[in-house]
């Protein structure tokens, strides 16, 4: 069974238990280590395989191939996507005010991520005059990007959440913290889809016997999870996970759907994506 997601430490924890035999009459894995932008095409255009892990914001051009599982995914609170400056920005002011970015260039990891929907969404209450040139670039590059003067502002997400002071740089709005004032609810951000043709009870069973095997067992990932993580801190990955994988991970229950439904509503509001079916996120 071919299945692709980023070598993120909360995938490859999520995963390691499936992947190295562990569960149970699941089958082998083939497996394609991507960004999330990467997979986010995959899905939406070379579909050659099984089970992906995508962002919730690219749901709405793959539904009709792949189902949702309710399992294995990233959404949580606290978890959000940053938006990130310099102080040139401002000429120094601290913290630059959401108004500075009115026509300015802004890097993003991807324009069909939960972070850039976010982003949208909140620029277009908070930055009057609407933004200027978004720029697409791998997210380990956006902030020395900012750092350096090449764009104005990055959206990060992922281990940037910890590491850009390192960088030098200003924290100007917290996504999640925002979405979780607006809505209460938690911030949609990596799903797990699986093509529809295949037997999705099993494939989720499957999924959630692998998260939970890697809570009861930590310390059988930890190599794994390293291996992949682009010589990530140690305790840098350590607190990725704690993040990332939560109950949610579990399962997604009423607040995950409400959540999803909320955001994908909205973003279909401002043309930011085709509006979709709900009871498509169901299995």
């Amino acid at each position: 069974m071919k299945i692709a997601f980023s070598p993120c430490p909360n995938d490859t924890f999520v995963f390691h238990a499936w992947v190295h035999g562990r569960i149970p009459g699941a089958p082998e894995l083939d497996v394609s280590y991507a960004d999330i932008d990467i997979t986010n095409r995959w899905a939406a255009e070379d579909r050659t395989h099984d089970i992906l892990k995508i962002s919730y914001a690219a749901l709405p051009w793959v539904l009709d191939e792949y189902a949702l599982l309710p399992c294995g995914g990233a959404l949580g609170r606290g978890c959000g996507p940053l938006v990130l400056t310099a102080d040139k920005l401002t000429d120094g002011q601290t913290p630059a005010s959401p108004a500075s970015l009115s026509g300015r260039r802004v890097a993003v990891p991807s324009d069909r991520s939960t972070a850039y929907l976010l982003f949208r969404l909140w620029a277009a209450k908070h930055v009057p005059g609407g933004l200027g040139e978004i720029v697409v670039m791998p997210f380990d590059r956006i902030m020395p990007a900012v750092r350096d003067g090449e764009i104005d502002a990055g959206l990060v997400i992922h281990e940037a959440r910890f590491t850009y002071p390192s960088y030098g740089l200003k924290l100007m709005t917290d996504l999640g913290s925002w979405w979780e004032e607006d809505t209460g609810l938690p911030i949609p951000l990596g799903a797990i889809v699986a093509r529809r043709s295949l037997d999705l009870g099993r494939i989720a069973e499957w999924t959630r016997a692998s998260v939970e095997y890697a809570w009861k067992h930590p310390e059988e990932s930890r190599s794994y999870v390293l291996e992949h993580a682009q010589e990530m801190d140690p305790k840098v990955a350590e607190a990725h996970i704690n993040l990332y994988v939560n109950p949610f991970t579990a399962d997604l229950g009423s607040d995950g759907y409400n959540a999803i439904t909320s955001l994908l509503d909205r973003a279909a509001d401002e043309g930011l994506v085709p509006r979709i079916d709900p009871s498509l996120l169901r299995l």
